[in-house]
């Protein structure tokens, strides 16, 4: 279905920012419910893996594991299997896990999580929606059923998640950070949800700031940050960042 994986694009840069010595660091992109697209990257990724068996790995995914595509409840059991021996999982808070955990609080934020893809996740789940979304009864059993058919696993998996994580000079977020704001004093709803204050500065941040969140067609390298969300749950590209040293470099599901 995906080709050649292994003659995905694969850039080689450098720059200033760096990752400690010794150390190889992977990012992947908002994956949102395909499952098939994670299973090729983590694929390319033990590859990629296998070539520095000296280095300590860590791969931080950004979030967004659910919604839009049909395997929502799949992506979260791989990600709860640790498939990549010899890497170290950090996972990261997205807005639409934050509009999950919501309605699982509060059957009043279903509509709007449901139109923006919550209804896929509930179908993954095995839930389905009995009337319309403007009927509180709907979102009432919606949410009780959830509540039923999601295992404590993944529950106790989605309140883990962190909003951020810093590792030598690169920052990583879900959506950004608050420009002007120190990293260490970021907001909850600014790490996951923030866009064009953040998008359409050119402030140096401190730290390399690697997101997802804002979909681009093609990864967007920039001098203060690098966004790798390329849509993947509509065009089958699904990213991951490589950094190790001053060097980057992505490895890409086609």
């Amino acid at each position: 279905m995906f080709g050649d994986l292994l003659g995905l694009w694969r850039t080689l840069k450098g720059r200033e920012h760096q990752v400690p010595e010794g150390q190889r660091v992977y990012a992947v992109g908002d994956i949102h419910g395909r499952l098939d697209l994670l299973e090729a990257l983590h694929g390319l990724i033990a590859e990629d893996v296998a070539q520095a068996p000296d280095r300590s790995k860590t791969i931080i995914y950004l979030g967004d594991y659910i919604d839009r595509g049909l395997e929502s409840q799949g992506v979260i059991d791989r990600l709860l299997g640790a498939p990549l021996e010899d890497v170290t999982p950090v996972f990261l808070l997205g807005n639409h896990e934050d509009a999950m955990l919501n309605f699982l609080d509060d059957h009043r934020v279903g509509e709007s999580w449901f139109q923006f893809g919550g209804d896929a996740t509930l179908y993954s789940y095995g839930v389905s929606l009995s009337g319309p979304l403007s009927d509180q009864r709907t979102m009432i059993e919606a949410q009780l059923n959830l509540r039923e058919m999601m295992p404590e696993s993944h529950l106790a998996f989605l309140r883990g998640l962190v909003t951020h994580y810093r590792l030598g000079d690169y920052f990583f977020a879900h959506a950004g950070i608050r420009p002007g704001v120190a990293l260490d004093k970021q907001n909850l709803n600014d790490l996951i949800w923030i866009r064009e204050e953040f998008l359409d500065s050119t402030a140096a941040h401190g730290s390399m700031v690697v997101h997802g969140h804002s979909i681009s067609l093609q990864v967007e390298d920039l001098p203060n940050r690098i966004n790798i969300d390329t849509g993947a749950y509509a065009t089958n590209v699904l990213t991951c960042l490589v950094v190790e040293g001053k060097n980057h470099w992505l490895l890409q599901t086609s």
